[in-house]
Parts: structure tokens; sequence; C-alpha cells
């Protein structure tokens, strides 16, 4: 095993995810960049709790997880929301992980439903149950290249619950960055609507407001 181990580090050396310097899946500089602490803000009726300020570094980490599906880049995401989950006041709540869904385009290109396999792991490592209920119900445009007027109008309506799911208990989001909010507002208000309990968003990265 260890003669194997050798032998992919020689074919496949590690490298950062943040910088993509030899060594460490993430380098003691991009470490200063991504290193989890606790942020909160309000974004209407919904408290959005995240880890780390999106940087380049943040960015970059984001898609070696979203696009090239790199475990180790999937780790620091978990870990970044599970720390979150950790320092959040959830005690007296009956806490039901709800991650936003991926459209259908983004699922085949990248072989799997992103966020649902990252909260799915936020829930074994926290013990808290996951609810996949929600569902695109039309297409949407890529966020990245919108204002925050046209994200919001952008998401609208964009989001609505799984035929056959019952999200029961206190119904926290999970996404990986929130710029905006228009995407969690959106949800948000799909499961609001339904009539179920929405408390709270949490998500691995924060972004400054767009205008």
């Amino acid at each position: 095993m260890l003669f194997i181990d050798s032998l992919n580090q020689l074919l496949f050396p590690t490298r950062c995810f943040g910088c993509a310097a030899l060594g460490l899946s993430i380098c003691s500089s991009c470490r200063r960049d991504w290193h989890p602490g606790y942020y909160t803000r309000h974004i209407s009726q919904l408290s959005v709790h995240s880890a780390v300020p999106y940087s380049s570094t943040a960015s970059r980490i984001i898609l070696a997880s979203k696009e090239d599906g790199l475990e180790g880049a999937d780790n620091l995401i978990i870990s970044a929301i599970v720390h979150v989950l950790s320092k959040a006041d959830f005690d007296d709540h009956n806490i039901r992980l709800v991650p936003i869904p991926s459209s259908p385009s983004a699922r085949r290109r990248r072989g799997r439903n992103f966020i649902l396999d990252i909260a799915g792991s936020v829930g074994q490592r926290s013990g808290l149950p996951l609810s996949d209920s929600l569902e695109l119900t039309r297409r949407v445009r890529d966020q990245s290249g919108l204002d925050a007027t046209a994200r919001s109008y952008n998401m609208q309506g964009a989001f609505a619950l799984k035929k056959g799911t019952y999200p029961r208990g206190d119904l926290v989001l999970i996404d990986d960055v929130v710029t905006t909010g228009a995407t969690l507002h959106e949800a948000g208000r799909a499961l609001r609507s339904a009539g179920f309990n929405v408390i709270a968003a949490i998500t691995a990265c924060h972004a400054q407001p767009l205008r």
C-alpha cells in the first residue's frame, strides 16, 4: 500500500487547490485565505451563516470541487460548512438540511449533483438529517455575469417543492457561496409558500453583495 501511495504521488503529485503549488492540498499561504471563521448576514427573512470570505483562492477551491469533482476540495467545503454548523445556535431546533438543487445540465456536465453530495457529507459528519426537497421548475441563466437586479429576476419562481417530499422540522438551506442572496431567497420562498419552516442558510463562502 505504501508503495502504491508513493507511486501515485510520483505520477499524480498533490497540488494546492488554491495556487497549484506542489506539496499539500492547501498550502500555508492559501490557508490564510481559506480559514473558516463565522460570518452572518440577513437576506429578507433569512439568516445566512458562512465560513470563509470569497477570494480568488476560495473561487479556485470551489471550482475544483464543483467542476472537477476533486475529493480534497470537497472536503475543504464540507469542513467549512460543518464548522459553521458547530458555531450557529441551533440547539433548540429540529434541524433538517436542504441542499440548493443543481440544474439538469449542470448535473450532466459534472456527473453528479454537487450541493446534494456536499450536503449529504455534511449530514453524515454532523449527524443532521438531509431532505432533498427542492427542484428547478425552469431554466435559469448562469448567475456569475449578472448584477443584483438581474440575479433576483433570474431566480424568481425558479424553485418548487419536489413532488412527494415533506421536509419536517426547522429547515436550513445549504449552498456553496452567497453573493446577493437571490438563490437562497427564492429557495426559502418556495419552501415557505408550501408551508414549511425555513430558519437559516449556511454557505461555505460569502461574497460582497453586488449592486
